[in-house]
């Protein structure tokens, strides 16, 4: 979803309906989603016109927040070279839906020792906000 916090209710509610139900309703019909699938947003800052914070039960459903700061002038000549330049760059597949969910199932096998998730539970906790 493209500037989410710039999009029109129904909009929203499409994409929510999408990370809540796995499934995308188009009108009178539901379509389900292959999984696994994945739900990305851009956010334009609140500062400009047009735009307003998201609500916390909106923010809440979204796993993690990268904030992209201005690139800096080199960045800024490769992103022009880049998008510029008539040769694209080169893309291959290197894995699908089933192998990601194998992928999935296989990493949920490996068994972790008590003491490295009480360590994980602690540093998670120290790096929250609230604590």
């Amino acid at each position: 979803a493209d500037e989410i916090n710039r999009t029109p209710p129904k909009t929203q509610a499409a994409m929510l309906q999408t990370m809540q139900e796995y499934e995308v309703s188009v009108g009178a019909k539901t379509h389900p989603l292959p999984l696994p699938f994945h739900v990305f947003a851009t956010q334009n800052p609140i500062d400009m016109e047009g735009t307003y914070p998201l609500p916390e039960a909106q923010l809440d459903r979204f796993f993690f927040k990268l904030t992209v700061g201005f690139p800096q002038e080199d960045d800024l000549m490769q992103i022009l070279t880049r998008t510029t330049a008539g040769e694209q760059a080169g893309l291959s597949k290197i894995a699908d839906g089933p192998i990601i969910s194998a992928m999935g199932d296989l990493a949920r096998q490996v068994p972790v020792a008590t003491h490295v998730t009480n360590y994980v539970a602690r540093l998670i906790l120290a790096t929250h906000p609230e604590n």
